[in-house]
């Protein structure tokens, strides 16, 4: 493993591979560079003398100033550097990225076909609430319907806590209990919303939920409604109607209060949603193109490899499914503040470009009103990891795209329409930004991590990468693919995207199941718009 690495031929930071001490010499394009401090692995050191306000370069981008004299193998920290973003964007060279692309017959995957044409990678029923009421019937029917379905996830640990209690012998060996409908994944949601906030507030998380009804990697949908709150059932059924005015999966709605009593209602549920299961058992996997991925691009937990290991070989891997007719959804506007330029560069018109600097601009103008801004995106783990100011921490996370032309700009809850790479406005928290990327359409996640985050969603299969094989070794019940082997010197970053994109197709076909879901880790987590980073 080399020491240290220069990413891009015109910066002026270098990153160090491994610890360095004082007094240590590195060379750097042939240059012999002293170390004037001790570098951790991950920081980043300037690679000749800087004065104060000049630029500091890397992956090719400005990522913030100087604010005092820089020497030559000084290392950069909180103390020597600031962000520093300009408001100044041109749009002259919008819509010149354009590739072919490539509708390979030889790339498929095995996924479950929807009558609108669209595929997912799973087939799951789903069960939500429009209000928190209803958040205890939720929690009853999964533990009614998960001791029924998924007896080997919850017994090991009732046997185990039974054991302590009760002196009794534990099975281990549930071989024995099948699910009785092996097509369907049954999957519960809850959340804190539906009533007591603003209207628009649950006007959104009508939008938010039906999005989830849509996604292709469900097949149908129970509903449970108190009957009184501010998300009334008509508002969800409009905001559905407006996202696909043609949806025709079996929706079944409950209301509590037409039904009456609590212990009728969880009987008429669990009865209609079994006789709709059943049909929905009878949906086989078929050969489906690679065109039918959406794949929501994801990272949380990021360290000062992330932007060189595994974001790469995601943004490389994405560059492949886009040209094979995919799509993939590049979220957290936050983590994208001070790369504006170079994306607005990648966009396929003036108008898309716009979009996406107008709802850059009106998010931070909120957050400011707030009572703070996007420098404070990077958390107290990135920035010991390396990630000191927001702009560094964007270039990096922004590589998950990879390049290829963006050619929509979708807000907050707005449904995936275009083929190709699109830009999701979320925030740059970890669940509520994947919680968006189901709701618009994503049947895939790719979740990206340095540190490491056991997060997964309920109805979308998230695949966990690791950029470097410490965290993936440490991690390994969470993590599913590690792309430290480019930090260790093992593979290359074309071999790591071809790998990865294997593993994606595996998982998409469900052959391969990830971590967050043999785990269970299904986090759903509504977006309160404008006080979230």
């Amino acid at each position: 493993m080399n020491k240290v690495i220069k990413i891009h031929p015109s910066d002026n930071l270098v990153v160090a591979m491994d610890n360095l001490t004082k007094g240590e010499k590195v060379i750097v394009e042939n240059d012999e560079i002293t170390l004037l401090y001790s570098v951790k692995q991950k920081h980043k050191f300037a690679q000749s003398d800087l004065n104060r306000n000049d630029p500091l370069i890397m992956y090719g981008v400005k990522v913030g100033v100087a604010n005092q004299k820089v020497l030559k193998g000084e290392p950069l920290t909180t103390n020597n550097m600031d962000n520093d973003f300009s408001d100044d964007i041109s749009f002259e060279n919008v819509g010149k990225i354009k590739r072919a692309k490539n509708h390979s017959t030889n790339h498929f995957f095995m996924g479950y076909p929807r009558k609108d044409g669209r595929v997912g990678t799973q087939n799951v029923w789903l069960f939500f609430p429009l209000v928190f009421c209803e958040n205890r019937n939720i929690e009853l029917l999964k533990t009614i319907f998960e001791r029924e379905f998924y007896p080997d996830k919850l017994h090991d640990h009732q046997q185990f806590l039974r054991g302590l209690v009760q002196n009794e012998d534990i099975r281990t060996d549930w071989s024995d209990v099948k699910n009785p409908f092996p097509n369907v994944e049954i999957r519960f949601i809850t959340h804190n919303g539906g009533c007591g906030g603003t209207r628009s507030d649950s006007k959104m998380l009508a939008r938010l939920l039906s999005g989830y009804a849509n996604n292709p990697n469900v097949a149908g949908v129970s509903v449970l409604s108190l009957g009184c709150q501010n998300l009334q059932v008509e508002l969800f059924l409009d905001e559905l109607k407006s996202i696909n005015p043609s949806f025709d999966k079996p929706l079944l709605i409950f209301d509590q209060q037409k039904v009456g009593k609590g212990d009728e209602l969880i009987k008429k549920i669990i009865k209609d949603s079994i006789e709709e299961i059943k049909k929905v058992n009878e949906i086989k996997r078929e050969k489906c193109p690679l065109s039918k991925l959406t794949i929501g691009l994801e990272c949380g937990g990021s360290d000062g490899f992330s932007g060189i290991s595994a974001n790469p070989t995601l943004g490389l891997a994405m560059d492949q499914l886009v040209q094979y007719g995919g799509s993939a959804i590049l979220s957290e506007f936050p983590e994208l503040r001070g790369v504006e330029q170079e994306l607005v560069d990648r966009c396929s018109n003036i108008e898309k470009a716009k979009k996406f600097i107008e709802l850059m601009r009106k998010y931070e103008d909120k957050v400011i009103e707030a009572g703070t801004d996007f420098t404070a995106n990077p958390s107290p783990g990135n920035i010991k990891d390396g990630l000191i100011t927001d702009a560094m921490k964007s270039a990096g996370a922004a590589k998950k795209g990879g390049s290829s032309e963006i050619v929509d700009i979708l807000d907050y809850g707005e449904f995936h329409k275009k083929e190709g790479l699109n830009l999701l406005c979320t925030p740059g928290n970890d669940v509520e930004s994947t919680t968006a990327l189901a709701g618009s359409g994503a049947n895939l996640i790719i979740f990206t991590t340095g540190l490491g985050t056991p997060t997964g969603n309920p109805i979308t299969p998230v695949i966990k990468v690791s950029s470097n094989t410490t965290v993936f070794k440490k991690m390994s019940d969470i993590i599913d693919f590690n792309t430290g082997d480019l930090i260790d010197g093992k593979k290359s970053l074309d071999e790591l995207s071809n790998d990865l994109l294997e593993m994606i197709i595996k998982v998409a076909s469900g052959e391969l199941i990830t971590k967050s879901s043999i785990n269970r880790q299904y986090d759903f987590l509504p977006w309160k718009r404008d006080i979230s980073l």
